[in-house]
């Protein structure tokens, strides 16, 4: 593995990958070496980078074995400021390429805080290499590359935990516990809000990368022509053909937890839409702002999710997960609401089933363990959770503007839509005070098959489109024949 050229790893990786003897991956069972020592790669330097650093810093006996960053300062800064935290404790090397430690056959797993757009080939290389994977949210860019990682990891056997952190918490297990074991009646609606103030991130001309980036390495997969300083370090979020939008950025935790909550044998739903708009900030994102989107399941749950960005004077925060029942009762902060009553019972449940350890402890775990059942957030979990999130997505992108008003969404016969819409307008009307002239972008009802993971019925040419990113050459993600 060690001689394997970075050059041609695309095309020779998931052959090697499938005979790899490899001390120290999940590849040849659990952790061996020193003291169960895991040695762990960090990729991507800046924002959550920082978070999974300290993280590994925090468990007993872990390495830190390679940083990676395309951006030379970044990566010089970070090598720097973790040789200090570690008092030279163990040696770090840093690298622009993420291939050149996954050919190193004493790294055990890989620590993945990058751009979008490089969670599900980072995941299925390392796979591939035997190599275990704790992997931001969203663990996918797109609904085909994130059939591939799961694939990639049934394949291979590596563990694989998404950075979804609510899965580590136990009281929120042990809700969802309680809410599938009906003490509060049959779920109806499982909400999710994305609530937090942002600010429009202008205009800039395209330019010349800085010398300090790697341009080419930074783009990896993603088919962006030419560098704007609206990408990198952060803003990348709020293009679709880096990022997700807030919807699948940090929506995609509470997303999680939303899902979570229907009936266990539901995977993905069978018809979603979505409703929004990038408001007030006449900049240069690409991404909704504001949202409401609906998803229906098949055995008619539903979950609704709400992203309102905009700030305004008096700015509600709402980070956050509501319950629906059928019976008309309500879970809200914390709070039930028995039918009919305005007079909320705090909510006790026990404690639910997660492994120990929070998010890193809990990873570490599984790597020792060599399994993937352990993961609090597994490659299945995240992958259902990431496809919730694109085809709300791509019910928004394929959206038609109409005027700013309260009929804007188009919801049929279902009340609660158009009640939890109309909330969301009221706010945005006479709150943020948009006015008339304004525009919503009304995504249409698309059909999902959630055994083909394909979009059915009308629309469904233009939204299967949608299933996969363009690659570029030389970072295609494979297919799931050839991974």
């Amino acid at each position: 593995m060690s001689s394997l050229n970075r050059r041609t790893f695309l095309s020779t990786s998931a052959a090697a990958g499938a005979g790899l003897i490899l001390t120290g991956t999940a590849a040849s069972g659990a952790v061996q070496g020193a003291n169960d020592r895991v040695r762990i790669a960090v990729a991507g330097l800046n924002g959550r980078g920082r978070s999974h650093i300290d993280g590994w810093l925090g468990q007993d006996n872990v390495e830190i074995a390679y940083l990676i960053d395309p951006d030379e300062k970044v990566l010089a800064r970070t090598l720097k400021s973790v040789q200090e935290k570690t008092d030279g404790k163990f040696k770090v090397k840093g690298v622009k390429d993420v291939r050149e430690a996954l050919e190193d056959p004493n790294l055990d797993a890989i620590s993945v805080a990058t751009p979008n757009h490089w969670h599900s080939l980072i995941t299925i290389w390392a796979a591939q290499a035997g190599k275990n994977v704790y992997v931001e949210k969203p663990m996918s860019h797109d609904i085909e590359e994130g059939r591939v990682a799961v694939e990639a990891q049934k394949k291979y056997g590596v563990v694989i935990q998404h950075g979804t952190q609510r899965r580590s918490d136990a009281g929120i297990a042990g809700l969802t516990e309680a809410i599938q074991a009906g003490k509060f009646g049959k779920l109806k609606i499982s909400y999710g809000y994305c609530c937090k103030p942002r600010g429009g991130i202008g205009n800039k001309p395209d330019s010349q990368p800085p010398e300090n980036l790697d341009w080419n390495l930074w783009r990896g997969p993603a088919e962006v022509a030419h560098y704007n300083g609206n990408y990198h370090p952060y803003n990348w979020h709020w293009f679709w053909k880096t990022g997700n939008g807030d919807l699948n950025n940090q929506g995609t935790h509470q997303l999680d937890v939303a899902r979570w909550a229907i009936d266990k044998d539901q995977t993905h739903p069978i018809r979603t839409m979505a409703i929004g708009g990038r408001f007030e900030w006449h900049d240069q994102g690409e991404t909704p702002n504001t949202m409401f989107a609906l998803a229906e399941y098949p055995n008619g749950q539903y979950v609704y999710f709400n992203v309102r960005n905009v700030n305004y004077k008096g700015y509600e925060h709402q980070v956050e997960n509501e319950y629906y029942f059928e019976d008309g009762g309500r879970i809200v902060r914390g709070l039930y609401y028995p039918k009919g009553s305005d007079k909320g019972e705090k909510v006790k449940v026990d404690r639910g089933h997660v492994t120990p350890g929070g998010n890193w402890g809990s990873f570490i775990a599984a790597v020792r363990a060599n399994d993937p059942s352990m993961a609090n957030g597994n490659v299945n979990d995240a992958h259902y959770a990431c496809v919730l999130g694109h085809v709300m997505n791509n019910s928004y992108r394929l959206g038609k503007q109409v005027p700013f008003n309260a009929q804007a969404g188009k919801f049929g016969d279902d009340a609660d839509a158009a009640e939890h819409f109309g909330r969301l307008h009221e706010i945005m009307s006479k709150g943020v005070g948009i006015k008339g002239d304004e525009k919503y972008t009304v995504g249409p009802m698309l059909s999902f098959d959630p055994k083909t993971e394909k979009f059915v019925g009308e629309h469904s040419e233009e939204a299967n489109v949608l299933l996969k990113d363009e690659n570029r050459k030389g970072f295609q993600v494979p297919s799931v024949s050839k991974v």
